[in-house]
């Protein structure tokens, strides 16, 4: 199997996984524009799953260090199975919240607020769970990001009534997305081996708990999405019927391509994690909330109706995560 050697290349799979977390949104608001984000959903939960399997089959059986991924996932304990699978179920639970938020609010909103306390509560839980990195320093970044939260809500609440749907209810969801965003990968983390190359019986490695953690997923989408789907936060209910009425080719090789994309960053991260430290690999993932507003901002222009000053408070959101997420890549080596 694959596995990362050094700090400097764990880092750097982290930034893919922040470029990957930012950018699959994207995907929906392409497909938003003809069919309501649940029905994209499904694909994007098959996206996930194809990709998962895929890197299991290949990255994950190639090489002479660790497990091959059939043979980790046929010796995966029940606890650690059932600890990866709950991870997908929080995680999926939390992503419908932060879709149905993006419908809202979009992008530039969403993510910052959703995915950034989201960075908090999990820097936080995965540096209980494994604490590597100087935690002064690892917390002072996590505080310059938690300032960027507020600059961008801030920002988002001076935007006139015409260039947002529900202040109140995009901002409330996007809380509640944040809440179990936090938790999800540390359920992750606890299912997996802490050394890929030896890794201890009955635990996963990062392949196999990733898979998982995609079957955890999608299975939970019968549950999650069927909600959404028939009781919505906002907008008309949709069918199981629609799905395949409505649906073209287009559309759906869109939503499978969104979930391949953040699957890609989750798996990245976890490969990470065993040389950055869970906390780390989880907080510099998170930084996706910079890039997901970079594209709220500058291409889908959603604060093109902001008042005067609003470009300010924009500015200083992005110069605090980057200097937040700068302190906490440097944590690891203080």
């Amino acid at each position: 199997m694959v596995i990362v050697q050094s700090y400097a290349l764990a880092v750097f799979m982290c930034f893919i996984t922040m470029l990957c977390w930012g950018s699959w949104g994207n995907t929906q608001k392409l497909a938003s524009k003809e069919w309501r984000f649940q029905l994209f959903y499904w694909d994007y939960s098959i996206g996930v799953v194809l990709l998962m399997l895929l890197a299991g089959l290949t990255m994950g059986s190639i090489g002479v260090g660790g497990r091959s991924f059939l043979a980790d996932l046929g010796q995966a304990s029940s606890a650690a199975l059932v600890s990866a699978f709950i991870g997908g179920v929080v995680f999926n639970l939390a992503n419908i919240l932060l879709v149905s938020a993006i419908d809202i609010a979009g992008m530039a909103v969403a993510f910052p607020v959703g995915i950034g306390l989201a960075l908090v509560i999990g820097v936080v839980d995965n540096y209980i769970r494994a604490p590597k990195g100087n935690p002064v320093i690892l917390f002072l970044g996590v505080a310059l990001v938690v300032l960027a939260i507020i600059l961008d809500a801030v920002a988002y609440s001076k935007l006139p009534s015409e260039g947002k749907k529900d202040v109140t209810k995009g901002l409330l969801i996007s809380v509640l997305c944040g809440i179990a965003m936090g938790f999800f990968y540390g359920f992750i983390v606890k299912s997996m081996a802490t050394s890929f190359t030896t890794p201890e019986t009955g635990k996963m490695t990062a392949y196999t708990a990733s898979f998982i953690f995609a079957i955890g997923l999608f299975v939970s989408s019968f549950l999650w999405n069927t909600i959404v789907m028939y009781k919505p936060i906002s907008g008309d209910s949709v069918t199981y019927k629609d799905y395949f009425v409505q649906g073209t080719m287009k559309l759906h090789w869109i939503g499978i391509l969104g979930g391949a994309i953040w699957a890609v960053g989750n798996l990245f991260s976890l490969i990470a994690s065993e040389k950055a430290g869970p906390a780390i690999s989880y907080g510099l993932g998170q930084g996706a909330t910079m890039v997901a507003a970079i594209w709220g901002v500058f291409i889908w222009k959603e604060f093109k109706n902001a008042p005067k000053g609003t470009n300010l408070l924009l500015t200083l959101m992005f110069l605090f995560f980057i200097f937040g997420l700068g302190i906490i890549i440097y944590a690891r080596l203080a």
